[in-house]
């Protein structure tokens, strides 16, 4: 009898060792796993790589070279190149673009073609497949910024942020905004009917964000009711943010508020977060509409 429980449980034993084996990896790691696959899919479309990263320059060298020197922007006593003042609006549209719409779009479209569902009856983690977008966004988000940057400085002399102050609230601003782009991409991807329908849904209200939020305007130049009606949303602080990072105090003036504002864009865009997570959680689907 002896021999028979011995024996019994050297079988558990190579039964867990053979399971352990085989058992997945953590969340973590199956997220960057699946972030790697994410980005081997958005590399090989070339189109989109080069149309995503090329919008906010060729937007940037549009307006420098229309209004170029000749129409500085002047607050304070204090002038700058209106590429400069164009510079954190540019910015802050790059965020979003490489958060929430390429995350709405990109799920809208894997939801359409089945994707979504296949992947669900695999045993990959919701979070690891989350955590896959985030990451790619995150990488892309972090070249397209560092190139237009780039670009800002050597072809449009527009000067870079010299203290350790300005680039931490750069850092932390680009984080936060990052961070709520992605999650209310996530949750917005439930809205498009279909794929077809969703570059239209999810592009549409971004762009008008744009012309509402200061980003190819001067704030001064809106009216108050609009400053007041995209200060619901989280591209107007990202782009205000950016400003005090890229402009000279005495901007600070120009503001609708007559200040930066650092903490209620803190504020705004970690609300934005919590309010994402709790939405994309709540309605985020697998199926299609018609697919129960």
């Amino acid at each position: 009898m002896g021999a028979t429980k011995g024996a019994g449980l050297d079988r558990l034993d190579r039964r867990e060792r053979v399971e352990q084996r085989t058992a997945l990896p953590g969340v973590l790691r199956l997220g960057l796993v699946r972030g790697g696959v994410e980005l081997l899919q958005f590399v090989r479309e070339r189109d989109s790589v080069v149309f995503g990263f090329a919008y906010p320059i060729v937007m940037l060298a549009i307006f420098a070279t229309v209004f170029g020197d000749d129409d500085p922007i002047v607050a304070d006593g204090v002038t700058v190149s209106f590429a400069q003042y164009f510079l954190p609006g540019m910015v802050a549209t790059g965020v979003m673009l490489s958060t929430y719409q390429t995350l709405a779009l990109s799920i809208a479209v894997e939801r359409d073609d089945g994707t979504l569902k296949r992947l669900r009856a695999t045993p990959l983690p919701a979070t690891s497949y989350f955590l896959g977008k985030v990451f790619l966004s995150l990488v892309t988000v972090l070249a397209q910024t560092a190139l237009l940057l780039v670009v800002a400085a050597l072809v449009f002399d527009v000067p870079l942020p010299d203290s350790a102050g300005r680039w931490a609230t750069f850092a932390w601003v680009f984080v936060l905004g990052t961070a709520a782009g992605a999650v209310c991409g996530v949750a917005y991807s439930s809205v498009p009917r279909s794929g077809r329908s969703a570059s239209a849904v999810v592009v549409t209200p971004l762009l008008v964000l744009q012309f509402t939020s200061g980003v190819f305007f001067s704030v001064g130049q809106l009216p108050g009711w609009m400053i007041d009606l995209s200060s619901l949303f989280p591209l107007k602080w990202i782009a205000q943010g950016m400003r005090s990072v890229f402009l000279p105090d005495a901007f600070a003036a120009a503001e609708p508020a007559g200040a930066w504002q650092s903490g209620a864009t803190a504020a705004v865009l970690a609300a934005w977060l919590v309010v994402g997570l709790v939405i994309g959680t709540r309605t985020f689907r697998w199926r299609r509409h018609d697919d129960g």
